[in-house]
């Protein structure tokens, strides 16, 4: 049994990271996916609630409530699947949850990259209106930190820097995905030969 968890900045590559996971077949398990859902059942527009929603919902049951309401679907997803990717683990509280779950089954992976290179691919990709808008992009950088992002990118078993090519992010997640961490480091090593 292996879950991997991501965490990551917006438009660092966190979903990129499933997409790979899903080719190869891998369950991932999208803790945003909660808070849209929460935003769903209150009525809310979850691409303008999102966070809001995401707040209210750890002011209401704790700080690791989106973990808490993840672990029934990444438990069922390992009943057919050896390994589980989590995509957006937020805070440090919620590495602690998943960290109690799974043991030593449990790697967390930062994925980085720097703010210019985040906002034009959020720009590019375009999946709500405010991607392209960089003062709501810092704006929604300090929100996440203030979850404790960065707490939790610097508690990570592993970072990859997502600056380079597409293909050499994608081979890299999958040797992660395929052999843990001994796979991701095999890789980079021979990329920086």
């Amino acid at each position: 049994m292996r879950v991997i968890g991501t965490v990551g900045l917006p438009g660092s590559g966190k979903g990129e990271a499933a997409t790979v996971a899903e080719e190869m077949g891998i369950p991932v398990v999208t803790m945003g996916d909660v808070i849209r859902a929460a935003c769903r059942e209150r009525g809310l527009d979850p691409a303008e609630h999102h966070g809001e929603i995401a707040k209210a919902l750890r002011e209401e049951n704790g700080p690791d409530a989106i973990a808490q309401a993840s672990l029934p679907q990444i438990d069922a997803a390992l009943t057919t699947s050896e390994t589980v990717l989590v995509d957006g683990i937020r805070s440090g509280v919620e590495v602690e949850r998943f960290e109690d779950a799974f043991g030593d089954d449990f790697v967390l992976v930062s994925i980085e990259a720097p703010f210019e290179v985040r906002a034009d691919r959020l720009s590019e990709r375009g999946r709500d209106h405010s991607d392209a808008d960089e003062a709501r992009l810092r704006k929604r950088d300090e929100r996440e930190l203030g979850f404790g992002l960065d707490r939790s990118m610097a508690r990570a078993d592993a970072v990859i820097d997502n600056t380079g090519t597409l293909d050499g992010f994608r081979r890299r997640i999958r040797a992660l995905l395929e052999d843990g961490l001994s796979g991701l480091e095999s890789v980079e090593a021979g990329e920086n030969r």
